[in-house]
């Protein structure tokens, strides 16, 4: 009982942490440090990408008409999307470094990056990113105001900015995705859309190998504990994205540069002391 409290509050964290630009993992492997859970080391490190599932499923439904390119209508053929479909492609685009990077080298990445100290570096740098783009970006109009005026190089370059934290536990895949649109011109409220729908194909496919490395073999305990902290993921993530969107309309990024810093500061006198 006492591990499946855990896995709500893990659920939790990852449920807030995925979308806000501050690192679910870095907030996971710190919880992890004061609160571990009694699992094998195997299934931990299965635990930590797959309840991620969670959180997807939840860009899933708050953005299905935005990512369904098929229509089906009563007695009418089914209606593609053009522009759905090439959204598609320059995300499939942009997923492209950090698939490979991810395929060749996960386990070595595992071994030898996802650590307490290179979380807490990568948490600081991207926070004075964040502040510095902000305020270098103050007043300037977007380039990029709509999904559709992405281009191909845009996605291609957002895409670098994923695979840096494919690599790099601590930078946060939507806080590096942002930074690199909004260095690029992209608008905050683009930028963060399109950070949500590259989640979509990088996390079911980072979640199915893990789950092919680590087998079918569960045990029920196992099993409650992962599906437990996808279900709240799930939840949480729909109050989080909801309060993301609306808050940077109005607001910037700076506030989450801030926490980063603060927290990779903390995360990095927890690991020397």
């Amino acid at each position: 009982m006492i591990e499946i409290l855990k896995s709500i509050l893990y659920g939790i964290v990852e449920g807030i942490t995925e979308w806000l630009p501050i690192s679910s993992t870095g907030h996971m492997i710190l919880l992890e440090e004061y609160m571990p859970m009694n699992v094998s080391k195997d299934f931990w490190d299965m635990f930590l990408v797959v309840i991620q599932l969670g959180a997807i499923m939840a860009v899933v439904l708050l953005y299905w008409n935005k990512i369904f390119p098929f229509r089906i209508r009563k007695n009418e053929k089914i209606k593609v999307k053009q522009d759905i479909l090439i959204l598609w492609l320059k995300i499939i685009v942009a997923c492209v470094p950090a698939a490979i990077v991810g395929l060749l080298f996960d386990d070595w990445l595992n071994e030898h990056l996802y650590n307490g100290f290179v979380v807490a570096v990568m948490l600081i740098v991207v926070g004075v990113a964040f502040i510095i783009i902000e305020n270098k970006n103050v007043n300037k109009p977007s380039r990029v105001n709509t999904l559709s005026q992405i281009t191909y190089k845009d996605a291609i370059i957002i895409g670098v900015f994923q695979l840096i934290a494919a690599i790099f536990p601590g930078t946060s895949r939507s806080g590096a995705t942002i930074v690199g649109g909004l260095m690029i011109g992209v608008s905050r409220t683009v930028a963060a859309e399109f950070t949500f729908f590259l989640a979509i194909p990088v996390m079911f496919g980072a979640s199915l190998l893990k789950i092919v490395r680590f087998g079918l073999s569960f045990s029920l305990m196992e099993f409650l504990i992962l599906i437990v902290g996808m279900l709240i993921a799930f939840v949480v993530s729909i109050l989080v994205i909801r309060f993301l969107m609306g808050y940077i309309k109005k607001h910037d990024f700076k506030i989450f540069g801030y926490y980063r810093i603060i927290l990779g500061a903390i995360v990095l006198l927890t690991f020397i002391f």
